[in-house]
């Protein structure tokens, strides 16, 4: 006996499509998506490199502001300029 071969309805064959379709657009927007995030990884590192660049310039000036405000360089710009330090004539103000 000879098996006889059903044909496919308008249905089977529309959801054998919708199938392959949906299974196609997920494959398409799992690259794309991937893509798109190895972009932004991209960028994220460019900005930390850029942070960390700006991180360290700022602690250099950090670093030459306190050498500035010391208090041996208070003293030596008041001698070159003719001033002393005279320690009874600081005045502490508390709240």
């Amino acid at each position: 006996m000879a098996k006889q071969r059903r044909r496919k309805t308008k249905f089977e064959k529309m959801m054998i499509t919708l199938t392959f379709t949906t299974i196609f657009c997920v494959f398409v927007s799992v690259f794309f998506f991937k893509a798109q995030l190895s972009s932004v990884n991209i960028e994220v590192e460019k900005l930390k490199g850029k942070v960390t660049k700006q991180e360290n310039i700022n602690e250099s000036l950090t670093m030459k502001v306190n050498e500035l405000i010391s208090l041996e360089n208070m003293q030596l710009v008041a001698a070159q300029s003719g001033l002393e330090y005279n320690n009874n004539n600081v005045i502490v103000i508390q709240k």
